[in-house]
């Protein structure tokens, strides 16, 4: 992606002008209850392999995309105070070995103050000309120590947990840049489905996402999981077979797309066969997860969403036959429920994929954790409006989470011989992103009409 906004709409240029100005809010208002005069934002830097001149994929600091709509440039700098206009070092080197990043000339850079870095070792020469008091946020500790900074002013908690807690309530910009990656991600699951209805291989299927997203597998947020039958029973199934099953049966898509740095993260499964019971699964789990999402609103605690559709699932195992002569109750109560979804029902999503703060009770950084029968969940808050989750239920048929009911006192609960047929599926996982409203939600995922 770009890593300049360039506006189509004047509109969306005010929304990052009223964005820039609620960060600097914030920050005044943070900064007042600290120690600290102002925040030094570091973009990043490229990390080698070890022993080669080989690079990994440059992730640019979080922190730092939330006040610049730059993914791609590392060694930039952003010294903030929540006063004065935010003072922006752009790197920007004499280097013909490499594509070199121009000083960007947009709308949004009018909100900053912009200077050229030509060396990333210059900015040493830079900090005795800022404020005394500078709190460094970034990857790099060590460039921060040769600085002069010391330990306490490195990444220090109470600025951190007061940045990410307010980072969870969107701004319009950020919804904006949320829904453009949901447009983007959708054009690549529609792509993702007509090659596998045309008997396409995974490896295959990924390279179509790509090509129609217009994002390089460097630039989505996450690794594309493309799961075709029972591959779908791996959740974080990322090999990319590259030759396509006799019999295709089933496929899952998990894969999202970026915008400025901003996520989307979307997961849809089909049968090949529309009109077999696999396809009728499908249906069940996608209605029980719209009625979910319909009871959603601002108040509402993540963890309860989770234990309603943990009840959920256990209608659905009964309602699909797959388990017989039990209550949902039971099936919840022994853990049953949990063997089919061994995940939690979605996660906060932003500027990563699953975004932070999400067991944070307060701006201080107060962690809540799940409760011990659902370890995995990764949200304990109280949802607020503006905020974005996932929800993305699921039912898979899991060979190892399966085996330990058969020696158990309720193996004779399951339909084994119909559990077998349905293991050549892999599972069903189907995941919108909405925001959380005060009287319920936007759908940005249905408002696209992904089927």
């Amino acid at each position: 992606m770009t890593s300049n906004f360039e506006s189509t709409d004047q509109t969306d240029f005010y929304q990052f002008e009223a964005h820039i100005k609620i960060l600097q809010e914030n920050v005044a208002v943070l900064l007042s209850k600290s120690k600290f005069d102002a925040l030094l934002i570091h973009s990043g830097e490229l990390i080698y392999s070890f022993m080669d001149d080989q690079s990994y994929p440059f992730r640019v600091n979080p922190l730092f995309n939330h006040w610049v709509p730059i993914t791609d440039v590392p060694n930039c700098w952003l010294l903030v105070d929540g006063v004065n206009k935010p003072k922006l070092w752009f790197y920007s080197p004499v280097d013909y070995w490499h594509n070199v990043e121009t000083i960007p000339n947009a709308k949004w850079t009018e909100q900053f103050e912009i200077s050229t870095l030509l060396k990333a070792d210059d900015i040493g020469l830079i900090i005795p000309s800022l404020p005394n008091n500078i709190a460094y946020l970034g990857s790099s500790v060590k460039r921060a120590a040769d600085l002069g900074l010391g330990n306490e002013a490195i990444n220090p908690n109470t600025i951190i947990n007061y940045l990410h807690y307010h980072r969870s309530v969107k701004t319009d910009y950020e919804l904006f840049c949320m829904k453009q990656a949901q447009q983007i991600a959708v054009e690549g699951h529609l792509a993702a489905q007509y090659a596998f209805m045309r008997g396409l291989s995974e490896y295959e299927i990924n390279a179509a996402y790509l090509l129609a997203t217009g994002q390089r597998d460097t630039d989505v947020p996450y690794g594309n999981i493309v799961a075709i039958n029972e591959h779908a029973s791996v959740l974080h199934y990322t090999k990319l077979a590259k030759s396509s099953p006799v019999d295709k049966r089933s496929f899952l898509l998990d894969a999202g797309a970026q915008y400025l740095g901003y996520a989307a993260d979307l997961t849809r499964t089909i049968s090949f066969d529309e009109d077999d019971e696999f396809a009728e699964l499908i249906k069940l789990v996608t209605q029980h997860q719209l009625e979910l999402i319909s009871h959603i609103k601002a108040g509402v605690n993540y963890t309860d969403i989770h234990i309603e559709m943990d009840k959920r699932i256990a209608e659905i195992l009964l309602e699909f036959k797959l388990l017989h002569s039990i209550s949902p109750e039971a099936i919840v109560q022994s853990g049953i429920s949990r063997t089919f979804m061994p995940h939690g029902v979605g996660h906060p999503l932003g500027l990563q994929v699953h975004d932070v703060a999400g067991f944070m009770q307060d701006e201080h950084g107060t962690h809540q954790s799940p409760p011990e029968i659902y370890p995995y969940l990764r949200c304990t808050r109280t949802l607020e409006s503006n905020m974005v989750i996932t929800i993305e239920p699921g039912v898979y048929f899991i060979d190892s989470l399966l085996e330990k009911w058969k020696n158990s006192e309720y193996t004779k609960h399951f339909d084994w011989t119909r559990l077998s047929h349905f293991k050549q599926y892999g599972g069903v996982r189907i995941e919108d992103n909405i925001i959380i409203q005060v009287g319920g939600t936007i759908n940005m995922t249905r408002q696209l009409e992904l089927p």
